[in-house]
């Protein structure tokens, strides 16, 4: 099993990003982008989630970790 050294390398962190996109995209092309605090709700919960899964892992600790994924499965 190969040592992550980088949240980046982080499969759920990836799929956290490929989701912001597609949030984003779609807030985008909607009737939300002319609801300028709902759009920058949406937008910052969707972000808040990749920050969750980087500051978790940044702690160095499972649990720490296991912490953070749990908020970001929250979100």
């Amino acid at each position: 099993m190969a040592t992550v050294r980088r949240f980046e390398e982080l499969e759920v962190w990836a799929d956290a990003r490929e989701l912001c996109k597609k949030i984003r995209k779609l807030v985008n092309q909607t009737e939300l982008l002319k609801d300028f605090a709902l759009k920058n709700q949406i937008l910052g919960s969707s972000g808040s989630v990749m920050d969750n899964i980087a500051e978790g892992f940044e702690r160095g600790g499972n649990k720490d970790l296991t912490q953070f994924l749990f908020i970001a499965y929250l979100l």
